[in-house]
């Protein structure tokens, strides 16, 4: 699955302000349930529940939310850049200032793996991470994450 059949201009904020974790993931969640129909406080509490889990901060100042929720009718993400770097508790003790929120059906446990690598791989790229850092419009981020998907299976 395209990241473009995930993620679509909507689903981007330029220019997100947060004070911590738990807000930017409540923002997002709301803007989440705002583009599926899915209810926000059940978006909000599944990307806590995987939180408590173990951070989804992967270092590089990238975090990679996600969570399935049940009812959703297609995998749907989120890219964020914050205003302000947060603290994600990330494995490198780094903070956070781009979020990638990815969520799945309650029922898609290989899909939603696949789209996690793909994510994954395209936030480990230096070169991308620094145009989206740049990026000046929701279109501009949009187009730097659909265009730089590496061709590889998922």
């Amino acid at each position: 699955m395209p990241l473009a059949d995930l993620l679509s201009p909507k689903a981007v904020v330029p220019s997100l302000h947060a004070r911590c974790k738990r807000e930017a993931l409540a923002s997002l969640a709301e803007r989440a349930a705002a583009l599926t129909g899915a209810d926000a406080d059940v978006i909000r509490e599944s990307l806590m529940e995987r939180e408590r889990l173990g951070s989804t901060g992967v270092g590089r100042g990238v975090a990679i939310p996600h969570g399935k929720i049940e009812g959703l009718g297609a995998m749907t993400g989120l890219l964020a850049r914050l205003d302000q770097p947060i603290d994600f508790e990330a494995v490198d003790e780094q903070p956070v200032d781009l979020i990638f929120v990815l969520l799945a059906p309650a029922d898609a446990s290989a899909a939603h793996l696949k789209a996690l690598a793909k994510v994954s791989r395209l936030l480990r790229d230096e070169r991308v991470r620094e145009a989206l850092r740049g990026a000046e419009t929701p279109e501009a981020l949009f187009a730097i994450a659909v265009e730089n998907e590496r061709p590889h299976a998922a």
